[in-house]
């Protein structure tokens, strides 16, 4: 009986080749990629950056396999396939998906390496730490937006090539190029926000005017580049509300960059004090209050007398920073700790108002008037 069954199998194996060869694909398929799966990671174990592209492309590049495969099966099945049209075609689109899927993995396993060749280029936690490596973080911006922008370049290509796969949809595109100025023009009004989005991020992340955790003033609002997609860029306000903005609106309005070449900054406060209140004890406050606070980066620690009216004198304290979390840290400190000296040390001295009282009118005045214009003089 076994050897009758074995006879019988063997004959409709040489009389059925191609569906054979078909059957011993399909099985294989799987295996053959996983014994390749391990051949390759075990080569690139110590190549840097190829594991990361394999592991990311690793489940994409299985689709393709077998829908190759697929394909290859439904060749050699072509005379028991042929009255099924429809199969083909389902088999050609979902290649296609696919492999858009593929190219879209390679692509972001690209910006992922680049990242990781320069170093691991990861933000710090510190919020004072983030403004002070200009060059890690232009290249996170230009990795993250050419990827994104990339990706969706190879979507639509992927989408167009699915359609131009469907003969139907061919047929009617055809039917539709007499008018194809018209639909151009109503197209391309319709796709104007989204092309004008796809290329400020080119321009982005080739010129970057803001990179991702740039200090921005955005109207009127202080904050930080969270994220840049796309179409948009999240702004995180220091009240941690989100300002959702495309990137056309940073290549067609103004805003105020606070870490394009360098995170330092100069910060002042104001203080009035009396005339008659000597500047130079202020200077050697300032330069010991500066040299005793771990936010001042050793640049500028100056006092200069900006203001006068009839009243008092406007002083402004000069001090420097690494970064603007740093920056408002000791702007904030040194006003306390300059009010604190004055009026610890020169109370008589800070901003007053006199009203000085003629001798002889003074003389006719009651008692209790002239005590308090003597007050008066004396202030």
């Amino acid at each position: 009986m076994h050897d009758e069954l074995v006879t019988s199998v063997g004959a409709w194996l040489g009389s059925h080749i191609p569906e054979t060869v078909a059957i011993g694909l399909s099985l294989l398929a799987l295996p053959m990629f996983a014994l390749a799966s391990r051949l390759v990671l075990r080569a690139l174990r110590s190549a840097g950056i190829g594991p990361l592209l394999w592991l990311r492309t690793r489940r994409a590049l299985r689709l393709v396999w077998l829908l190759l495969i697929a394909r290859l099966d439904l060749g050699l099945l072509h005379q028991r396939t042929s009255s099924l049209p429809w199969v083909a075609l389902l088999l050609q689109l979902a290649l296609i998906a696919s492999l858009t899927w593929l190219a879209m993995r390679l692509v972001q396993a690209g910006g992922e390496a680049v990242t990781l060749r320069r170093g691991g280029l990861e933000l710090p936690d510190d919020p004072k730490l983030l403004d002070t490596n200009l060059q890690v973080r232009g290249a996170l911006t230009r990795a993250r937006v050419l990827a994104r922008v990339i990706n969706v370049v190879v979507m639509l290509i992927g989408v167009a090539l699915a359609l131009m796969s469907i003969p139907g949809v061919r047929r009617i595109g055809t039917s539709l190029l007499a008018s194809a100025g018209i639909a151009g023009v109503v197209v391309g009004f319709a796709a104007r926000p989204v092309l004008s989005n796809l290329l400020a991020g080119l321009q982005i992340a080739l010129t970057e005017p803001i990179r991702l955790n740039d200090v921005l003033i955005v109207e009127g609002e202080w904050g930080r580049v969270e994220e840049i997609t796309g179409t948009y860029v999240v702004f995180r306000v220091w009240d941690d509300r989100r300002l959702i903005l495309p990137l056309q609106w940073f290549i067609e309005h103004p805003f105020e960059n606070w870490t394009r070449t360098s995170a330092s900054l100069l910060v002042t406060v104001f203080v009035w004090v009396d005339y008659t209140m000597p500047i130079e004890p202020l200077r050697a406050e300032l330069r010991r209050i500066c040299a005793a606070d771990p936010d001042w980066d050793g640049r500028h620690a100056l006092v200069h007398v900006t203001e006068s009216n009839d009243h008092a004198l406007q002083v402004r304290l000069l001090m420097s920073a690494a970064n603007s979390a740093r920056a408002w840290e000791l702007r904030c400190r040194v006003r306390e700790a300059i009010v604190a000296y004055l009026q610890r040390e020169w109370p008589q001295h800070l901003p007053s108002h006199r009203l000085n009282w003629p001798a002889d009118e003074l003389a006719t005045q009651p008692a209790a008037l002239r005590a308090r214009g003597g007050a008066f003089a004396g202030s």
